[in-house]
């Protein structure tokens, strides 16, 4: 039996685990498309798209909007196992094609989502502590950085190295996430999971904002190196989440790539009443990896 196929054993096993942690808790497993009708406006994101009958067809790069509007419907706490497809290049940590856990729980809040992914990972892992900071708790721990007081100029300066673009065509957004990536990441979650929480209002993506004005109800879960789960605290308003769609649009002419046209059911299931819940995605072959001291995402994967 080769090594590949041991993993897959251990792979179908932690998903038997994954499904008795929802069971026991009365969450329902949902049956949603994988191929639809509508792509994601999300820049950073690309649908591997289809021809069906002169149609065209997207693959989901992830459940989030077919379960909202399930939530909508009155369906109550509930969870996707199965396959999202997002069209970028593979590596030992991506995968066009991966398997994804995203689950929704009506009337709990942020926190109460994380302690539950905790949780999770103790059942998967065998980990039974967590650590947790705020975004900008973290970049002045790792980066000595204040985000609420730092210019521009600031931001620019910190760069390490040389970089091979004009840092001062991109946003201020922009060069937070990217000094994220490059200073605080690398450090968090090396010997336990860590949960960053509270991102600044303009990386919100589909979170509510706080009532501070300036951060969004978003996680996001690191662990040895592995983004491995992004939450929110799940926006509820339909005007909004219009106007998000426009934002999304906006910065997709900005860099050039193809605009989507939004998928308006979201914003009618939004009219209609998504129930106040919490929502978070996590990468399951990434967890799997974990699970297996594995450093390549192809070994848990039959490709």
């Amino acid at each position: 039996m080769s090594d590949r196929v041991v993993n897959l054993q251990h792979k179908a096993r932690i998903l038997s685990q994954i499904r008795a942690f929802f069971s026991h808790r009365g969450v329902l497993e949902a049956d949603v498309p994988c191929l639809d009708s509508h792509g994601v406006t999300d820049p950073f994101l690309t649908n591997f798209e289809c021809d069906w009958q002169g149609q065209t067809r997207y693959l989901q790069t992830s459940p989030e909007f077919a379960l909202k509007r399930l939530l909508s419907e009155g369906f109550g706490d509930c969870y996707y196992l199965g396959k999202a497809f997002r069209n970028e290049a593979r590596s030992t940590q991506h995968s066009p094609e991966f398997m994804i856990l995203e689950w929704y729980r009506i009337g709990m809040t942020p926190e109460q989502l994380m302690n539950e992914i905790a949780e999770l990972i103790t059942c998967v892992l065998g980990i039974d502590k967590t650590d947790s900071m705020s975004y900008a708790d973290a970049f002045m721990k790792y980066a000595n950085i204040d985000i609420w007081q730092a210019t521009r100029e600031q931001l620019i300066k910190i760069f390490p190295g040389e970089c091979h673009f004009d840092l001062t065509l991109e946003t201020d957004s922009d060069l937070l996430q990217m000094l994220f990536s490059i200073l605080v990441e690398p450090q968090i979650g090396q010997e336990f999971p860590c949960f960053i929480y509270d991102f600044p209002l303009d990386q919100a993506a589909l979170a509510q904002a706080n009532e501070d004005g300036l951060t969004a109800q978003r996680f996001e879960l690191y662990y040895k190196g592995f983004e491995l789960a992004n939450g929110y605290g799940e926006l509820t308003d339909p005007e909004e989440q219009a106007r998000r769609f426009g934002q999304d649009n906006n910065r997709r002419l900005r860099l050039g790539k193809k605009l989507i046209e939004p998928d308006v059911r979201l914003v009618q299931a939004l009219k209609t009443g998504l129930p106040n819940c919490s929502g978070v995605a996590l990468g399951v072959d990434r967890l799997c990896m974990l699970a297996l001291g594995l450093e390549d995402i192809n070994l848990i994967q039959f490709n």
